[in-house]
């Protein structure tokens, strides 16, 4: 994976946002709440929040770990982008940006088409 296809990705969803962070990272946003981070310094890094039963699972991998800061909020941080492959990448980034959505009030939904 490189840092394009990701960020095609991202941005291919529905009202997302890119902005640049703490110097280096590229935030993903949905209604100004972050669904996925990209740290473009050194080897690329990817950041976002899963569910507890994926977090349990995709923390078990050599190269993903708890997201510092983050990770008490079932967010990972997969140190090296060849530990998943693109459809993974893909449905856990999607995950990540559902569950940023589900807690969004009901008329910001409605105002996205949600």
């Amino acid at each position: 994976m490189n840092i394009e296809i990701i960020r095609n990705f991202c941005l291919s969803l529905p009202k997302v946002t890119e902005d640049i962070k703490w110097e280096t990272d590229l935030c993903f946003c949905i209604e100004k709440k972050i669904f996925c981070i990209l740290g473009t310094s050194q080897d690329i890094s990817v950041c976002f929040k899963c569910s507890d039963e994926n977090f349990d699972m995709l923390c078990e991998r050599n190269g993903i770990v708890p997201a510092p800061y983050l990770g008490r909020n079932k967010w990972v941080l997969v140190k090296k982008s060849s530990v998943l492959n693109r459809k993974e990448f893909e449905t856990f980034i999607k995950d990540s940006y559902m569950q940023v959505v589900s807690k969004l009030s009901k008329k910001q939904r409605k105002e996205l088409g949600f």
